[in-house]
């Protein structure tokens, strides 16, 4: 049984930095895409970043409003997706939710998972 454990999160003030952490934990054959998401009160799940593994290459993707301020990395080995954020705002409070598309088992397909999501709050 595959879960998305995440960490990191908590209130920072306008400005600030945060860092977010997601590992996989359990069986785990190949990962072919990690993410974060996130959604805030009365709006609709949104992408904030995406790492995608190509044949030779890495494809980053990035939403427009965090473009410059977030970075997403990663450690296959280590089944991890981090996101570091910079210069948060106001607009930044969210749930953050860990996504991984991912083959769980030899003879799976890929399959899309979902962490719990991490509160996120920027207020002074």
């Amino acid at each position: 049984q595959v879960q998305l454990v995440e960490s990191g999160g908590g209130l920072v003030q306008p400005g600030g930095s945060l860092g977010l952490s997601c590992a996989a934990s359990g069986s785990v054959v190949t990962i072919s895409a990690m993410g974060w998401y996130r959604q805030a009160p009365g709006k609709q799940r949104e992408l904030v970043a995406r790492i995608r593994f190509g044949d030779r290459t890495d494809y980053t993707d990035y939403a427009d409003s965090v473009q410059g301020r977030f970075s997403i990395s990663r450690d296959l080995a280590k089944r991890e997706v981090n996101l570091q954020m910079s210069n948060l705002n106001p607009e930044d409070t969210a749930i953050y939710y860990c996504n991984m598309n991912l083959v769980p088992s030899a003879f799976s397909d890929y399959r899309e998972y979902w962490g719990q999501g991490t509160q996120v709050t920027v207020s002074s």
